[in-house]
């Protein structure tokens, strides 16, 4: 995940990249053309009993590259020999309270020493529990990370979540996805249909008797179509895509977007280009919002502490159902966060690191506050250019 810069890598393997899938978002688009259509002849409508308020609503929170380099595996390592990460989320545990569901992209395995970071992360199981009781519900598993450690890996990632009570989606220690795709969010007349797929997984084959979901508009396609016939309310659709490092979204990533809108997802999130890109609605003829791409959030957490990667954002959206007119009003917003590491006598490394939210600056030591405000400044210059439509969470929870 860092910094290689090469003619091949940035220049000629992008563009037979860009040229492969562009040719598949034609032949997607034809196939699919017909699907699409119906889609709106049979769209699921949302039944809504004389029995419910009359405005029901939802909120989801979705953060970016939950990573774990090894100075932050060495660094949740106590004096004890214990390994605690709870000091990391609990600054946005009051943030994540105010949503239904909250998703992380989880870009490390879970697993048993020898741990070991980048290129092929395994991470420490208590992981997830630290991730449970900080207030994330969901883990999306389909990015180029997840085969790092093969089949094992794989299998020991799901048990950990498992056993924290973090639901997952994107990878499966079986040959067939057939549970959690879609992975179903659901609370009163919302029935929320979340896929997650990645561009791929790093050249490392997908082991045998597992699955991981690469980026198919064929089989995207197919999968939002036969959401909405099962009763999917809304869809939305996680996508590990882009290039690292660039604060602009490509071609391949505006056109996925288009697809995934065309085919009937409301929603699109974006993670690995580990900074933050362009936030977009999307509006109907009267101005109101009907759909809407972040196409990407930037890191949650990791080491990294190039300009632009040491943090990033999270998007909230409030969904709120109107049972007099039964359409979906879209509050949109996003809270900008910065990964702070901190000195701490319990740690072995000494350190301890922090996700810090933008509205948390004067709890912070002074001498941590001109990183934060580094970041927080870079990112709305960058919003006050590529954001239409979120709104910046600014007060504190």
């Amino acid at each position: 995940m860092e910094f290689k810069r090469g003619i091949w890598r940035y220049v000629v393997l992008p563009e037979l990249v860009c040229s492969g899938i562009v040719l598949g978002f034609a032949i997607g688009f034809l196939l699919f053309e017909p699907l699409m259509s119906a889609r709106e002849e049979n769209r699921v409508e949302v039944a809504v009993s004389d029995e419910l308020p009359e405005r029901q609503h939802l909120t989801l929170i979705f953060t970016g590259d939950l990573m774990q380099h090894l100075p932050q595996v060495y660094a949740a390592q106590q004096q004890n020999d214990s390994m605690d990460y709870t000091s990391c989320f609990s600054r946005l545990k009051g943030y994540f309270s105010s949503a239904d569901f909250v998703v992380a992209n989880l870009e490390t395995t879970l697993g048993e020493p020898p741990y070991s970071g980048y290129p092929q992360f395994r991470s420490p199981t208590v992981l997830a529990g630290a991730m449970r009781q900080a207030g994330i519900d969901v883990a999306a598993l389909a990015n180029n990370h997840i085969c790092d450690r093969g089949g094992n890996g794989i299998r020991s990632t799901l048990d950990a979540l498992d056993r924290a009570g973090i639901r997952h989606t994107g990878a499966w220690a079986d040959t067939v996805p057939a549970d959690n795709h879609p992975l179903w969010l659901e609370k009163g007349p919302f029935r929320v249909a979340l896929f997650n797929y990645t561009y791929g997984t790093n050249g490392i084959p997908v082991p045998r008797g597992c699955f991981v979901n690469g980026i198919d508009t064929i089989r995207m396609g197919h999968d939002i179509v036969e959401a909405r016939q099962n009763g999917a309310s809304h869809v939305i659709v996680f996508l590990h895509w882009g290039n690292e490092y660039e604060a602009v979204p490509n071609r391949v990533q505006r056109s996925l977007s288009d697809f995934c809108r065309r085919a009937g997802a409301e929603i699109v999130i974006g993670s690995h280009p580990h900074v933050v890109q362009s936030l977009e609605t999307v509006k109907d003829s009267l101005g109101r919002i009907v759909g809407m791409t972040a196409y990407s959030l930037g890191n949650f957490v990791s080491n990294q502490r190039q300009p632009g990667t040491d943090g990033g954002i999270s998007v909230r959206i409030g969904l709120t159902l109107s049972e007099k007119t039964n359409k979906t009003e879209y509050i949109p917003e996003y809270l900008i966060h910065w990964t702070a590491i901190m000195k701490d006598h319990k740690s072995r490394s000494g350190h301890r690191y922090e996700i810090i939210p933008a509205y948390a600056e004067e709890t912070l030591p002074e001498n941590l506050r001109p990183g934060l405000n580094r970041f927080v400044e870079r990112t709305r210059r960058y919003m006050s250019r590529y954001n239409s439509g979120f709104r910046e969470i600014t007060c504190g929870f």
